[in-house]
């Protein structure tokens, strides 16, 4: 089964020097480390101080994500990409305001962002190399000016807290690359795996106070066919190549630092037939699925994350025929024939079997009033109909192959595809639910969203 082409990038609106944005195309990869950026800072800044409360972290329950007051909650959100790519910014903030944006985000339901980030630009900002980026506009974003790639971050989460917003940081590929995710596996060039795992420790560590980054996604979408190499494969091993491995230990490496942030576990792509192991090159011997998606391992080799198990949360992706043809998409299908023989035995059994809470990190979409719209109608019912947490791909308009919830302005939103994305936003007496236990989602003075301590007391 051929892999998807993941053109999400696409071409892309690139970093704007003035208030107008310039278009470019965006490819190739970095200079490798430990080589900075140019307008590299001296030194590192030191830590920002605590933000958030501290009481809003989460934990499990069976398939179900409690806050901690064993308080069921539902994470709805988006994805906001930028800072996995050459910019190491946020896309779009060449041409808008960061703070309007959030609250916009905010007001309309999303409770949670997942932001993409390369190992790259963390070991960057660890070794003290953060630097400046032109992409961002500071006639837009005159609080930004001479901030860092990193001070951007910190004023993000700053702005996130304010407007009640989650955060949940996603590796989304070893280098700072426009198409770095197209590479398969965690590490590559000069990013080892224990830099994978060291990069984790340092950002955990770094806002393990910090109450508005309540997850981490250890690595996004690894994959690999049966004859590719390097690839992901799944099993009971400690080799290098097994992602199941590296969760455990990303895992426990993060939850040592910060024992109370969510750990998400995406799958592979392949996974081999019964009797079948992993030295055979041929594609009949395995089950394909989406990069990220193919989570039938867990099955026999379940991620262990020893005493913090109660953190653990599953992260498949999942993707429609406008992305790639699939055989599932081929002849008729339906919502019934999907969930038989897609979702069921890849990854919706371990929401079934009350294994483990399920976060579905990637979907979305071109409105095509076709089959691309039939699958998304039909993820979002199975994703309301039973509680499961979801991040919509994406946000950013130059995402080449879905689109994104707002248009190439940056500033008016997709109304049809926010319509279809809208009841799997976590809402309550027609107000939306927010993930914080202070602050309303929308801000002190929101009339669209309230907060966890307005839905259950306290």
């Amino acid at each position: 089964m051929k892999p998807r082409t993941r053109n999400r990038l696409g071409t892309a609106l690139a970093a704007a020097v003035t208030a107008t944005a310039l278009l470019m195309t965006l490819s190739g990869p970095v200079a490798a480390l430990p080589a900075p950026a140019a307008g590299t800072a001296a030194t590192l800044p030191a830590p920002p101080p605590a933000a958030g409360t501290g009481k809003d972290w989460l934990h499990t329950e069976g398939n179900r994500i409690v806050d901690e007051q064993g308080h069921r909650v539902w994470l709805t959100g988006a994805n906001w990409f930028g800072f996995n790519t050459t910019e190491r910014v946020f896309h779009g903030l060449w041409s808008v305001n960061l703070d309007t944006i959030t609250r916009q985000m905010a007001e309309r339901g999303i409770n949670i962002l997942r932001v993409p980030i390369s190992t790259q630009l963390l070991l960057e900002w660890k070794n003290g190399q953060a630097a400046t980026s032109s992409a961002v506009n500071t006639w837009a974003n005159p609080e930004l000016k001479d901030r860092t790639t990193l001070q951007v971050f910190d004023a993000f989460l700053g702005v996130a807290e304010k407007y009640g917003i989650k955060v949940m940081l996603d590796v989304h590929s070893a280098e700072a690359d426009n198409s770095g995710h197209v590479y398969p596996v965690w590490w590559k060039g000069a990013v080892t795996t224990e830099q994978f795992y060291a990069a984790w420790e340092w950002v955990t560590a770094r806002y393990k106070d910090n109450d508005t980054l309540v997850a981490m996604d250890v690595k996004n979408e690894p994959h690999g066919k049966q004859s590719d190499s390097p690839r992901a494969k799944w099993d009971g091993s400690t080799d290098q190549d097994n992602f199941k491995y590296a969760c455990e230990t990303a895992g426990r490496r993060i939850l040592a630092v910060n024992p109370h942030v969510l750990v998400m576990c995406e799958g592979i792509e392949i996974y081999p037939k019964d009797g079948t192991n992993w030295t055979s090159t041929s594609a009949t011997d395995y089950h394909g699925m989406w990069w990220g998606g193919n989570l039938r391992g867990a099955k026999d080799h379940p991620v262990d994350l020893g005493s913090q198990q109660d953190q653990l949360v599953y992260s498949p992706h999942d993707y429609g025929p406008l992305v790639y043809q699939q055989p599932w998409f081929q002849g008729e299908w339906n919502r019934t024939t999907l969930e038989r023989d897609v979702w069921d035995p890849n990854w919706l059994y371990l929401h079934k079997n009350g294994t483990a809470p399920l976060f579905i990190g990637e979907w979305g979409g071109h409105l095509d009033n076709g089959p691309n719209q039939k699958w998304m109608t039909a993820l979002r019912d199975l994703i309301v109909e039973n509680g499961i947490h979801q991040t919509f791909w994406c946000v950013n308009p130059n995402s080449g192959d879905t689109g994104g919830l707002l248009g190439y302005d940056w500033a008016t939103w997709d109304e049809a595809k926010y319509a279809l994305l809208k009841p799997a936003l976590w809402q309550s007496g027609g107000k939306f639910v927010g993930l914080d236990h202070q602050v309303r989602l929308g801000g002190a003075a929101s009339t669209t969203g309230i907060s966890l301590g307005d839905l259950y007391g306290g």
